[in-house]
């Protein structure tokens, strides 16, 4: 198949970026241009809440002009998506309407663990030796206009990854009018923002060593990659060098010294200022500033899911990594997990042409047998609930607001009887697709959960089939099953509504 052409459109908090690419199996991703506007959207919707309609038409004109752009290029297709400073504005439906009604293009707004996901593929897409540095304690530092996200991995596995609402721009306009009131600025952002930090390293880093730092997002990254080796790696003295000469000099001396709009350089020390801080707590020696953009993981992710690329890293298991962690942090039973999940994923896998679902729904399932029981931690008698609101507060990364519904309903319904359509949609963003996938998810993760109901990991072997319009499951236990079977009933009646067969056990105890 010859390559394509795909344009990736960033609406970020203070430009729309387009970067247009070749995407072929031979070549892989090759830029062909990269067009920046700026524009301020994050200034409104951090000050105000809402984007102004002036602000509005702007950026409508703006991506008219791109597709303009697109048409010379005759590019195949193209994503368009949205961040935080639509993400988090009052009127965001509103402005996505108009978008539509005078482009014609629709807009994705991402979600935070969307967006930082995506980020984060553009670094792993774009660098060869990416496996080798996280093979180490490293840390990716991303800072967007509106937050910072931190994400730890170590052993090639993601530990955990955090966002904190404390972005450049977000820091820049709160502390804006008291700038000129203290002779160091920088002490003021660094008092801000320690906090912050502190508690993360209290809950996350413990006694865990972090030896490089990936450094994502605008201006600092850019600078460093102009300033170093075609490595893009710098020590941390390098690092403090610059941000000494930033510190000391304002922000028209910055945008004179290093030819950038005054408006980027207006943003360069609290950019400076938070990559310090967070250095200071990490104790890391090296820093790898990769130079990407969201663009890039917008293609990235777009040649994946078209099968024009494939992936040497696997990135549905930092997902589910990244829900392992969070189980482990409300202290679930991993042998008990571990077992659910062997089942759970064998009914799956064998019940393909019934249930209908993809490789997707597949891992929305493994999420939910990791985290069904993270209730428990707070409630033994309304761990249901609590686990649906733990979930809902916490991010996983690389899973959207819709899939961490879908996620967080299965795991509720575990344990209580499953309300109807019309009762659910009325309090959740829930549509009747996405009702049905956490129906069929919720019958599988019920039964799966009741097969270890004594958390004795009693099952030895399994294997499932469906026959004469019955799931068979052949389990070969070490020990006495009859609670189990005996309690199973609720749960099989449940699985038969929901799929039209009824599973059927079989069970053969070790000699």
């Amino acid at each position: 198949m010859a390559g394509i052409t795909f344009a990736a459109i960033d609406i970020g908090s203070f430009n729309v970026v387009m970067e247009i690419f070749e995407i072929s199996r031979k070549q892989g991703l090759k830029s062909l241009d990269y067009v920046d506007y700026r524009m301020e959207l994050g200034k409104d919707t951090y000050a105000e809440g809402r984007i102004s309609n002036a602000l509005v038409k702007e950026l409508c004109e703006v991506l008219n002009d791109f597709k303009r752009i697109m048409a010379e290029y005759k590019v195949s297709d193209y994503r368009v998506c949205a961040t935080s400073a639509l993400r988090e504005a009052e009127n965001a439906e509103i402005v996505l309407g108009k978008i539509y009604q005078n482009t014609g293009m629709r807009v994705h707004v991402l979600s935070n663990s969307e967006q930082r996901f995506l980020g984060y593929k553009s670094i792993a897409c774009m660098e060869a030796d990416f496996p080798k540095i996280i093979a180490k304690g490293t840390a990716v530092l991303e800072i967007g206009g509106g937050s910072i996200q931190i994400s730890l991995f170590d052993k090639d596995m993601l530990i955990t990854t955090q966002n904190i609402k404390l972005g450049n721009l977000r820091i820049r306009e709160r502390l804006m009018n008291l700038e000129n009131e203290v002779l160091h600025y920088e002490t003021l952002v660094e008092e801000f923002i320690r906090n912050e930090i502190i508690s993360f390293k209290k809950i996350h880093l413990k006694d865990r060593k972090i030896e490089n730092v990936i450094l994502v997002g605008d201006y600092i990254p850019d600078i460093l990659v102009k300033s170093i080796d075609e490595q893009r790696v710098i020590k941390k003295e390098q690092f403090l060098e610059l941000y000494q000469k930033i510190i000391s000099r304002s922000p028209i001396e910055l945008a004179m010294l290093l030819n950038i709009p005054l408006e980027n350089a207006s943003l360069l020390l609290p950019t400076a200022i938070i990559y310090k801080c967070f250095m200071d707590e990490l104790g890391a020696d090296t820093i790898w500033a990769p130079g990407t953009q969201l663009t890039d993981g917008i293609s990235y992710d777009y040649a994946e899911r078209m099968k024009l690329i494939k992936s040497t890293h696997n990135f549905d298991n930092d997902i589910v990594m990244a829900a392992k962690n969070i189980g482990k942090r409300y202290g679930v039973s991993k042998p008990h997990v571990q077992m659910v999940g062997q089942v759970a994923l064998t009914i799956f896998d064998n019940m393909k042409k019934i249930h209908g679902l993809g490789q997707r729904e597949r891992l929305l399932l493994e999420c939910a047998v990791y985290l069904h029981d993270c209730g428990k931690y707070v409630s033994l008698v309304n761990s249901a609930d609590i686990n649906y609101q733990i979930i809902m507060a916490t991010e996983i990364i690389g899973i959207s607001h819709m899939e961490r519904e879908i996620i967080a309903q299965t795991v509720r319904f575990n344990t209580l009887p499953m309300e109807s359509f019309d009762y659910l949609s009325k309090r959740t963003d829930l549509g009747l697709q996405e009702y049905l996938i956490v129906t069929k998810l919720a019958a599988i993760l019920k039964l799966a959960n009741a097969m270890d109901r004594s958390h004795l990991q009693k099952i030895v072997q399994i294997r499932a089939g469906v026959r004469n319009e019955q799931l068979v499951i052949n389990l070969v236990t070490n020990r006495d099953y009859t609670l189990e079977q005996g309690l199973l009933t609720e749960r099989e009646d449940f699985f038969e509504d929901v799929y039209g067969i009824r599973p059927v056990l079989k069970v053969k105890r070790m000699l």
